[in-house]
């Protein structure tokens, strides 16, 4: 193997930095949508958890008034308990039948 110099327009070096840059960003990701634990319990905001059902605020709104998901009202704000959706998720799961 020669003695070969390794400048910043290397390959391996632009690879190196372009691997640093997609770590850095996935890491910021996840501190911009971690959020402390309140006695263990993690709480979704209407946003949250209209995009996890996949569903609009306003079907959220419908579900809330039928007393169809639980809730907590504190001030004007409206918070789920990410453990609630995850319950009646899982008490409306409906095995495929053969």
């Amino acid at each position: 193997m020669g003695n070969n110099l390794i400048t910043k327009n290397d390959e391996r070096i632009t690879g190196l930095f372009r691997s640093i840059e997609r770590m850095v960003k996935a890491v910021e990701n996840l501190v911009d949508n971690q959020r402390p634990l309140l006695n263990g319990e993690r709480y979704l905001t209407d946003r949250e958890v209209s995009e996890k059902l996949k569903i609009s605020r306003r079907s959220l709104q419908d579900y809330r008034n039928e007393g169809r998901i639980p809730y907590i009202k504190l001030g004007g704000k409206i918070l789920y308990k990410e453990s609630d959706i995850e319950k009646m998720l899982e008490n409306k799961y409906r095995e495929a039948e053969r």
